[in-house]
């Protein structure tokens, strides 16, 4: 199981991932591209999902929170160390805590 050191710094990545991915400039071309995509057929689910998914934060924070998780998971040579359901409830406290993050950041910014 993650210390708090672990779980403060996998946080800490899971926000400033989902950062990028919803918010950060340099990728404001690909999300334009996306929208685009998505605007030459509004009807399509699928394709509401992928927008859906690129400008929520806690959807992308999710996401990002577990790619986060499983790669230090695989990389430390601890993927093996607990049980499944352990890293389940790892993944939903290291999203948990990111999203605290992104909460308090915005708190700070008036949003």
């Amino acid at each position: 199981m993650l210390n708090l050191v672990e779980l403060a710094v996998l946080a800490t990545a899971g926000y400033r991932g989902t950062q990028l991915l919803v918010h950060d400039s340099i990728l404001d071309p690909v999300r334009d591209r996306i929208e685009g995509w998505f605007q030459k057929k509004p009807e399509s689910k699928a394709r509401e999902l992928v927008v859906t998914l690129i400008s929520c934060v806690y959807c992308t924070g999710w996401w990002v929170s577990g790619a986060v998780l499983a790669t230090y998971l695989l990389a430390a040579g601890r993927w093996h160390d607990a049980p499944l359901l352990i890293h389940g409830l790892e993944w939903l406290a290291v999203a948990g805590a990111a999203v605290a993050i992104n909460r308090w950041d915005d708190s700070l910014k008036g949003h």
